[in-house]
This record gives structure tokens, sequence and C-alpha cells, in this order.
């Protein structure tokens, strides 16, 4: 039995469908998320991997062909609205160009907002 194949996690196996640097980046955004939540719970919802804290969707990334897709609720997208005028945004979406650094400094800032929203509630 593969003891690796056993801690892998829906968004491990979410990720795993992806190029080799695509898969860097969805590992790194992962990551970032997973040590600014640490009570969070890893799912896939919608089809794209999911943050969940205390039963509220925390945040939902996913890769698309040209950019890597993050979606931390219209709320954020409002509270950081300045921060991210240089990328392509919709109500609860932030499109971050494969070609270009992820803002990951940023996303901390965003996940951050999330889990202080969630507590709040």
């Amino acid at each position: 039995m593969n003891l690796h194949k056993l801690k892998e996690t829906p968004i491990d196996n979410y990720i795993s469908r992806f190029p080799k640097e695509t898969q860097k980046l969805l590992n790194k955004m992962k990551r970032t998320i997973k040590e600014l939540s640490l009570d969070s719970v890893e799912t896939i919802g919608y089809g794209i991997p999911t943050f969940k804290l205390k039963e509220n969707n925390l945040v939902h990334f996913a890769a698309f062909k040209n950019h890597i897709g993050f979606f931390p609720t219209p709320s954020a997208i409002v509270a950081f609205k300045k921060e991210l005028s240089e990328y392509k945004t919709t109500k609860g979406a932030i499109q971050f160009p494969l070609d270009k650094p992820i803002p990951f400094d940023l996303v901390r800032k965003i996940v951050q907002y999330r889990v202080r929203e969630i507590l709040k509630k």
C-alpha cells in the first residue's frame, strides 16, 4: 500500500491533473491558504478546490488555460478593490494571469480578511 496516496486530499487530486508549472502555482496557493487558516477543511466545491471554515466557504481557487482563478467572495473583492485594480475581477472572482507572478502577499491579506470575516459571524 502506498502511504503517500493515503495522505492525498481531493485538492491534491485536482492539482495533479495540470501541467507541472501550473501544479507549482496551485500547490503554493493551497499552502498559502492553509497556513493562514489551520482550522479550515479542504474539499472540492463547485468542482474546484475549496477551503471551508466553520462550515462557511472561505475561498476557492482553480486553474484555467491562461490564469489561476481565486474566489474569495464579493466582500473581499470590494475590500481589496484598489489592490486588485491591475487584475481582471468579477463580483466574486480574481484572475491571476499565468504569465505574471501571482501576488501571494495579496492572497495572504485576502485570506486573512476572509478568516476574520467568518470568525466575526
